[in-house]
């Protein structure tokens, strides 16, 4: 049986960010497994997202084994966020 998934401390924020902006946001933090935490969609453009929180020490801010691994599997790119800003510069591109 799956653990509960927990949320960094600024998820909820990037989330409401982004909406904010326009931004249709899926979690899917509760997929596991090395799966990024969410989908956002704008203009009919896609990101995938790991949030990780920017307030917490580096080592406690990198990417787990599963994380590492979904990512370099996975055929398009992750991108890892640590605040709005970076959430919202994100999508900008």
């Amino acid at each position: 049986m799956r653990r509960q998934a927990r949320l960094d401390g600024n998820h909820s924020a990037i989330v409401r960010a982004l909406r904010e902006a326009g931004c249709s946001v899926q979690s899917l933090a509760t997929i596991g497994n090395g799966c990024p935490d969410i989908l956002i969609a704008r203009n009919g453009r896609m990101w995938l997202a790991e949030i990780k929180d920017g307030s917490k020490p580096p080592s406690q801010r990198k990417l787990t084994l599963d994380e590492q691994v979904w990512k370099l599997r996975w055929n398009a790119p992750v991108h890892v966020v640590e605040s709005v800003e970076q959430a919202l510069r994100m999508i900008s591109l």
